[in-house]
């Protein structure tokens, strides 16, 4: 390795670290996937100084592997284990440059947690819809880099959805500004999407322009035990048409994944009286109080009670209690993890292809590991199933893991006969890249190595990487 003494220099005595034991958490991913190495960690405290050190690290021939929160699940943060490449962590650019309540608009640093940045906006009455698990500590420029989607996508779209400009550092040690604040802006290509999604492999984003929101003034939680699959689908599309398109995350979730959460989450329990094979969770907001929401939602799930198509329902009567819906939902993802080895897809379909997916899925995977036991949950309202399989009560767990490849596979080919992706809402990373290019078309692969060597010729970003 070269001498790191001039990247330690850009960012002063605060801004760097070599000691293991600061490194050794933001080396790993979070599901223990991959585990890396690297002899210097960088926390540059302004876009001048990652700029810098990009320049430094190409005109050396370093690597360098940008970093947020660190909770991406496809390896896309981590380094490699050979010890040669830099991470640069941008957790201290973490400020809120600007935000205009009356232009519904923040303008933030890429190292600003998620979760901060909605409080920014609910403190001026506005909302910023991005919202996931792991808000509490992802970052936005992670967010952006892998295009984060969560549970508001069926309402206000991706992370890619939500932007109206950035700030890039280019493989080069340029700064591209491209911070503009404009809803239209019609002057060629719009670089910004080349960048969203891209996880660092094409420069890294320093900062953002994001979209604000009215913040709802009613919400109306409520779940549901249906009939089916194919009836948690209707059940949506009932619900979208009776409140004009006011529903802003629809969940679906199996027996077993509440199960799992009810057993293993602390204060998770039943939502309704009754034990049921398929339910959907759902939220829906108004941009007023008493718009009659709740009446509407009570009049479209009574319908489908009568109908047989809803078989219980409970809409939340407080806010205690839409949280206590929702903690079911976050503790199926909690509640896998003392069930041994699960390999996981994240995968999306057509919304109307959600069931017959489901269907095909839960009979290929039984024949491929009997006693393997499907756990499908997510975000029914944009066609993004979160289709995790845990192991069979008797196997080993490193056995049934290293099985990993050849279940993504099976699954994997139900999803494209579907015509859907292997990858809707956590990226590419390390963990997809191989297959990615056994599921894109040449000409996709071509034109994505493309972009890639015209951007960053010596393959010094985030190399590994998505291509």
């Amino acid at each position: 390795m070269a001498d790191l003494s001039a990247l330690k220099a850009i960012v002063g005595p605060k801004g760097w670290s070599d000691d293991p034991n600061t490194l050794a958490p933001l080396l790993v991913e979070p599901r223990g996937l991959y585990e890396g190495a690297s002899p210097l960690l960088l926390r540059p405290e302004t876009t001048a100084q990652v700029a810098a050190i990009v320049g430094a690290c190409r005109a050396a021939g370093i690597a360098l592997v940008p970093q947020g929160g660190n909770t991406g699940l496809c390896g896309g943060a981590s380094p490699d284990a050979d010890g040669s490449q830099i991470l640069l962590s941008l957790s201290r650019m973490n400020k809120v440059r600007a935000l205009d309540a009356l232009d519904y608009t923040v303008t933030v640093e890429a190292g600003c947690v998620l979760q901060n940045i909605q409080q920014a906006a609910s403190d001026v009455d506005r909302l910023f819809p991005l919202s996931l698990g792991a808000e509490g500590s992802c970052q936005i420029g992670g967010n952006l880099s892998t295009n984060a989607g969560g549970i508001n996508t069926l309402r206000y779209g991706n992370a890619r959805d939500l932007v109206l400009g950035l700030e890039v550092v280019l493989p080069d040690g340029q700064i591209w500004n491209g911070l503009r604040l404009l809803r239209k802006d019609n002057t060629g290509y719009d670089l910004k999407h080349l960048f969203i999604g891209a996880e660092g492999s094409l420069g890294i984003i320093t900062a953002a322009t994001l979209k604000l929101f009215p913040k709802p003034r009613e919400e109306v939680t409520a779940i549901a035990a249906v009939r089916d699959v194919p009836g948690v689908i209707e059940l949506l599309s009932r619900l979208r048409l009776a409140t004009g398109d006011q529903v802003t995350a629809f969940e679906f979730m199996e027996r077993f994944g509440i199960d799992l959460a009810i057993k293993h989450v602390h204060g998770v329990r039943d939502p309704l009286s009754d034990r049921y094979e398929h339910y959907a969770l759902m939220r829906c907001s108004a941009g007023r109080e008493n718009a009659g929401l709740r009446e509407c939602v009570e009049e479209t799930l009574g319908q489908a009670i009568e109908e047989g198509l809803v078989l219980d329902a409970a809409l939340a009567e407080s806010e205690q209690q839409a949280k206590d819906f929702w903690r079911i939902r976050e503790g199926i993802v909690e509640g896998q993890i003392p069930e041994g080895g699960s390999i996981k897809h994240d995968i999306s379909v057509p919304v109307s292809k959600v069931a017959e997916f489901i269907a095909l899925a839960d009979v290929a995977v039984a024949k491929a590991i009997p006693g393997c036991r499907p756990c499908a949950f997510g975000h029914a309202g944009d066609g993004n199933i979160h289709y995790n399989v845990s192991q069979p009560v008797d196997m080993d767990k490193q056995v049934y893991l290293a099985k990993w490849k050849d279940l993504n596979h099976v699954v994997h080919e139900i999803v494209l006969a579907l015509h859907g992706s292997i990858s809707a809402e956590h990226g590419i990373g390390k963990l997809k890249r191989a297959e990615l290019a056994e599921v894109k078309s040449p000409v996709e692969m071509d034109l994505m190595r493309a972009i890639k060597d015209i951007f960053d010729p010596g393959r010094l970003m985030n190399p590994g990487k998505v291509v």
